[in-house]
């Protein structure tokens, strides 16, 4: 089949274009970026589908970005995007505006209970019975001009994504199409939340093994490499290597032989940053009781286990009632905060993560669920 594909090039083409798709009850979205060497993505195209015509923004060209941000702020045009996290930081870099409201395909293939993480081409294949050709994700589309492989791919990628969404909403219930709409919301609103330097220790692999006092040393290590990242632009592991952050934190070494032995330490790093970490090692290792963070809980333990059992059945039974991928209905962190807010005797209380239609439907199940449990002989 043939596509109709409109090239915007400039600021004036895009701002028209934008004015019209403002007037659209949805447009679908994709992105084509680069992300080897980069903390940030680079924007390498943009695609538009209205149903019928796929248009392809060049972003090495334009440097206006005013109208695509009213376009996706706009609450009356919703914008139709597949496993989009990715896509939402492209276009958060290059407008400075998140899609509001969200409908992501890949959530409502799971709805609809036709599969979890589905692949995008697959759900093609599922949806509208197009086989696509194997995709270009490895291209360069920087480059210019862009291979004829590449333009087709992209303008494909545009109008069926169109077509897939029109035939998605129309299976979905009114309930459920809200439900989609409230989970592309918190995609949204976790991406708006920047990522706070000074709280990345907490997710740092076995950070709880740290006394506190370490764990002020780790803290740190997180904030520096997480601020060095973004303003180098570099992979966080290329500022420090993710495996190297505990053991540093853990045996705080104080000369530059003792930093290079330090597991997975890159040499680079020793030559580049040495110095300076052994700095600020030394430095936070003078800091008093009262500036240390708070020890981190241990895991779960394994007894546990038994009871998260328990409660990804109350979703499992929920997820059969309303013909819904399992997967999608409880997310094993919210379980676990559940427990931990409590384990082993109670009481327990539902953690924040457990929001909306969730928490309605099944939040006292579960807290019923914890209840009988400690009945139980």
């Amino acid at each position: 089949m043939a596509i109709d594909i409109h090239w915007i090039r400039d600021n004036d083409s895009l701002g028209q274009f934008c004015a019209e798709w403002q007037h659209l009850p949805f447009v679908a979205l994709d992105t084509e970026f680069m992300r080897v060497d980069t903390f940030y993505p680079i924007a390498g195209l943009l695609q538009v589908g209205d149903g019928q015509r796929a248009y392809l923004i060049d972003p090495l060209t334009i440097d206006n970005w005013q109208p695509l941000a009213e376009l996706l702020e706009n609450p009356a045009v919703v914008k139709v995007v597949h496993a989009c996290s990715e896509d939402l930081e492209v276009l958060l870099r290059l407008t400075g505006s998140l899609p509001a409201p969200l409908f992501d395909t890949q959530l409502a293939a799971a709805y609809l209970n036709l599969g979890f993480s589905m692949g995008y081409s697959r759900l093609v294949q599922e949806v509208l019975g197009i086989e696509l050709p194997k995709g270009e994700t490895r291209s360069d589309w920087l480059q210019r001009p862009l291979s004829e492989t590449q333009v087709s791919y992209a303008a494909e990628d545009a109008v069926h994504l169109a077509q897939v969404f029109g035939q998605l909403r129309a299976k979905l219930s009114d309930d459920k199409y809200r439900w989609v709409l409230e989970d592309g919301a918190e995609l949204v609103a976790n991406l708006r939340r920047e990522v706070d330097p000074n709280e990345v220790y907490r997710d740092a692999k076995l950070a709880w093994k740290l006394s506190r006092a370490q764990l002020a040393v780790l803290r740190e290590l997180c904030a520096w490499r997480e601020r060095e990242a973004r303003a180098r632009d570099l992979p966080r592991n290329r500022i420090v290597r993710e495996h190297a952050l505990w053991p540093l934190a853990r045996t705080q070494p104080d000369t530059l032989s003792a930093l290079a032995k330090i597991e997975d330490m890159h040499p680079r790093t020793v030559r580049q940053d040495g110095e300076f970490l052994l700095d600020l090692i030394k430095r936070t290792a003078k800091l008093g009781p009262e500036q240390w963070p708070p020890a981190l809980p241990e895991p779960l333990p394994i007894e546990a286990s038994a009871l998260l059992k328990r409660l990804k059945a109350v979703g499992q039974a929920e997820a059969e009632r309303l013909d819904i991928a399992p997967e999608v209905m409880l997310r094993k962190k919210t379980l676990e905060s559940l427990l931990k807010s409590g384990f082993p005797n109670g009481p327990y209380q539902l953690p924040d993560s457990l929001r909306g239609w969730r928490r309605e439907l099944m939040g006292q199940a579960l807290l019923d669920s914890l209840a009988t449990a400690g009945e139980q002989p």
